[in-house]
């Protein structure tokens, strides 16, 4: 989690930035070499830099913010538990033969409270993401994520998610393992649990992947992190057998935080430090720290009654609008 010192992974939006971050460098390097101060200039360029930093990051396309949500060194599930837990220990198999590395969890303390924690995990390299499935769990994940679930549920431990897959494993072998039975008995089994259930999109979350571990009462999302139905290369492709048409996929899908929001499907959106979650990680887990602890408190105040009945009606709101005559 720590910030890296390696070279930085530019997105294409990202270009201006290195040729001003360059030109800096330039500079600063002219003036060591012939004894010239030029530290005010400098100022003046970081000032700037900071700026366009600023003015990118805040006006960034769904497509923009679609490739941010899957930049490589984007914080993973598995570097926000080992940050925000003040203990952890991960559980293996689903019971049935199955260990599905792609979906992992376990049990741990939030704040001083036992809890149990699960997500997606994705690759930091090629090699990884391969190990991984790239984040795309197979139905024994699915049912690793239900039994340790299952064991929160019985010793009345909050269940915290963490979402950041590009859907369901999508094999011949995952769909004669059960990948839809899975996903759809996850969704109704996770309404029925009496303890408090937060999700957080972390990344990029789309599809019946991300459904499977996504009923909550509560589900946050950081800024620039995507949830849709289907990416948005893959709507392109349907609708206008074109993938290059992405970016207007993207706007007309509503994938980003602030449309969630306003469409009543996200409870709370987390900002990121500016540039993203991978520029600060550390910034971007002490966030969702205090977001998770905050709402557990506010969670732990109701009855596991109450709490089902709230995670039903909130689900019913979803995709409810009213026409307005012309």
């Amino acid at each position: 989690m720590a910030n890296s010192e390696r070279k930085p992974l530019l997105l294409d939006f990202e270009k201006p930035l290195a040729e001003l971050a360059t030109r800096i460098d330039q500079i600063r390097q002219l003036a060591e070499e012939n004894g010239v101060d030029v530290s005010g200039q400098i100022r003046q360029l970081e000032t700037r830099a900071m700026q366009l930093r600023e003015e990118i990051f805040s006006s960034l396309s769904p497509f923009q913010r679609l490739q941010v949500a899957r930049h490589p060194r984007r914080p993973s599930t598995l570097d926000y538990i080992q940050f925000i837990s003040d203990e952890w220990m991960e559980l293996h198999g689903d019971r049935n033969g199955s260990d599905d590395p792609a979906l992992v969890g376990g049990v741990g303390r939030l704040g001083g409270q036992p809890v149990v924690m699960l997500g997606q995990q994705k690759g930091r390299d090629t090699k990884d993401n391969i190990a991984r499935n790239f984040g795309m769990a197979a139905p024994g994940g699915y049912r690793k994520a239900l039994r340790l679930m299952e064991h929160a549920n019985k010793f009345g431990m909050p269940i915290l998610t963490f979402i950041d897959t590009p859907g369901a494993l999508p094999t011949v072998s995952a769909e004669r393992q059960g990948q839809g039975e899975a996903i759809a008995y996850n969704l109704r089994e996770m309404f029925c649990l009496d303890v408090p259930i937060i999700c957080t999109v972390i990344g990029e979350a789309s599809s019946g992947g991300a459904l499977g571990i996504g009923v909550g009462d509560r589900l946050l999302m950081f800024e620039h992190a995507v949830y849709t139905v289907i990416s948005p290369e893959g709507c392109a492709a349907i609708l206008w057998k074109d993938a290059a048409k992405a970016p207007q996929a993207a706007v007309a899908l509503k994938i980003i935080s602030s449309d969630l929001k306003n469409l009543g499907i996200i409870d709370e959106i987390l900002p990121e430090p500016i540039g993203g979650a991978h520029a600060d990680p550390l910034k971007a887990a002490t966030t969702l720290k205090q977001a998770l602890l905050d709402n557990l408190d506010e969670l732990n105040q109701l009855t596991s009654t109450e709490r089902r009945q709230l995670r039903y009606e909130k689900f019913r709101k979803i995709g409810v609008f009213t026409e307005v005559a012309h």
